[in-house]
């Protein structure tokens, strides 16, 4: 049992928040958690999941920049970087103690928990703090948000403005 001025302590010591993903694309649920995030702490540190064994359908590149774009007013406080490799070592390095995920439903709590557990044995000062999302972007998977685009259909209320420009554009609209 930690007590409390050594909880205290322990995330007093971390201003900095990591959130990680692929963001293949960004949803209006991932805008939705980041902001959340950024009214907890005072930066927030938006990592990309670079992951050569999953196809993505925007470039590494391409889901820095559309993220910098939509967070382009919260300068100095949002960060946008690419990574690959260990989650643990990513956090270390841009020297922060937390972790933030977002969580659509149950089935989320379960991959999410036992991800936070293997972080937590490779490194026991990083902590997992998780963000249930908003009723409104429940549904929302950038898988969903893929198919659903790629075959036509309307996303405009699913992900930001931007992020419709450049689905369009990949679908040769």
């Amino acid at each position: 049992m930690v007590g409390k001025k050594a909880l205290k302590k322990r995330i007093a010591v971390s201003q900095v928040a990591v959130i990680p993903g692929s963001f293949d694309p960004l949803t209006n649920g991932h805008v939705d958690i980041i902001e959340r995030a950024l009214g907890i702490f005072g930066r927030v540190v938006v990592g990309v999941l670079s992951n050569p064994s999953k196809s993505a359908l925007f470039t590494e590149a391409e889901r820095v920049a559309i993220i910098e774009r939509q967070f382009a007013r919260y300068k100095g406080q949002i960060s946008v970087v690419s990574f690959s490799g260990l989650l643990v070592e990513f956090v270390k390095s841009v020297k922060s103690k937390v972790v933030i995920r977002g969580l659509r439903a149950i089935s989320d709590f379960d991959y999410e928990a036992q991800m936070s557990l293997i972080n937590r044995k490779l490194d026991d000062s990083i902590e997992t703090l998780f963000l249930t999302a908003r009723e409104e972007h429940s549904y929302i998977s950038s898988t969903i948000v893929k198919q659903v685009a790629l075959l036509g259909g309307d996303v405009s209320d699913m992900v930001p403005p931007g992020v419709v420009k450049s689905l369009e554009k990949k679908a040769g609209r």
